[in-house]
């Protein structure tokens, strides 16, 4: 179980005006009277589903990619370093795919607020894709650093074929646009400017009757301020496994420290919506044993282990063959903008057939 905790930066003694206490029963009562409940999400809520956060000291995926020949562990998500070589990031790709991982009971928390009529948007810095998995509306959802849900080309923008993407990630191949230019889904790479959807979205936070920080080590930027925006006298709620930001300083502040699923079941039963939420999660996870826990610290290592594997064979291969896979990038390049010439001259004779 987890722990409600408060800061010390202000007078615990003095009571919020909005709650009713700073524990989840508090909020779960204020939640009922929420019309526009916005969530800030992070790697921590993706976790139970058995996929790595990067940046966890030791064990995150960043720290693992460290001991490998790359210019930095963020390398893999650089965009320059991308243009030199896509490789390492298809190897990463073809292991974390949207389909393979299952929503988590926090993702379908999440959903819950949407059916009830009480979502306002949800900001995630994950690019799994999850929270469309568990039935969050798209139109609820910004995805703060991109994600798989698009592909386009990082040349001409023009969108790329979902298919054929995949058919490329599935064999851990680079894949190019008619342009000649890589293409790559619609993560934010580091060099790359967030999403317009994110920038567009930042006065929604000031509308929002309540906001919930889930998993998250709110160390990234422009992200990590977020929650400075939400305004003084509106309630947030800091669902994580250690105090991040100045979270807590507030009056009408509530950290609960723990496992996210663990934080939101608690407050699932409290509102009334455990047996329906407990339904939909069982039938987003199929077959598997809702008893089983998808995730400890074995298999989490393992799957960062299997991950960094991934990448470390496409950059450990031998001299003679590194030459053949970059010579093969070279001519796929050359096709694509040898196609891309005939097209440019088929356009070109038709407008003179017009002239003529």
């Amino acid at each position: 179980m987890g722990q409600e905790a408060s800061t010390e930066s202000f007078d615990p003694s003095i009571p919020p005006r909005k709650l009713a206490g700073r524990n989840l029963a508090a909020i779960a009562e204020y939640i009922k009277k929420c019309e526009k409940v916005v969530f800030m999400v992070g790697a921590g809520i993706s976790t139970a589903a058995g996929i790595p956060d990067f940046r966890s000291p030791e064990t995150g995926l960043y720290s693992n990619l460290a001991r490998l020949e790359l210019p930095r562990p963020e390398a893999v998500f650089d965009i320059c370093y991308f243009r030199e070589d896509p490789r390492p990031f298809y190897a990463l790709a073809q292991e974390l795919w949207p389909g393979k991982y299952k929503p988590t009971l926090t993702h379908i928390f999440m959903r819950m607020f949407s059916t009830h009529s009480k979502l306002l948007r949800v900001f995630t810095q994950n690019i799994d894709t999850l929270e469309l998995a568990a039935g969050i509306p798209r139109e609820q959802i910004v995805f703060a650093h991109g994600s798989f849900a698009g592909q386009h080309c990082i040349e001409c923008k023009k969108e790329y074929d979902r298919v054929e993407l995949e058919d490329h990630v599935r064999k851990a191949e680079p894949a190019f646009c008619e342009c000649g230019g890589l293409v790559k889904p619609d993560i934010t790479f580091f060099g790359e400017a967030l999403p317009a959807e994110f920038h567009e979205s930042l006065d929604l936070v000031e509308e929002a009757d309540l906001v919930v920080v889930m998993g998250s080590s709110l160390s990234v930027y422009p992200f990590a301020a977020l929650p400075q925006r939400v305004l003084d006298d509106t309630p947030r709620l800091l669902i994580n496994m250690e105090k991040v930001g100045e979270i807590g300083s507030r009056r009408e502040d509530v950290v609960w420290l723990g496992e996210c699923d663990d934080g939101v079941r608690e407050l699932a039963e409290n509102l009334g919506w455990w047996e329906e939420m407990e339904a939909i999660w069982k039938e987003s996870r199929g077959d598997m044993d809702l008893a089983e826990p998808v995730l400890n610290d074995d298999t989490l290592e393992d799957e960062v282990n299997r991950l960094t594997k991934q990448v470390a064979d496409v950059l450990n291969v031998a001299d003679e063959h590194n030459k053949r896979v970059l010579t093969k990038l070279q001519q796929e390049q050359k096709k694509a903008e040898e196609k891309k010439e005939v097209a440019e001259e088929k356009v070109e004779a038709e407008v003179e057939e017009k002239r003529d």
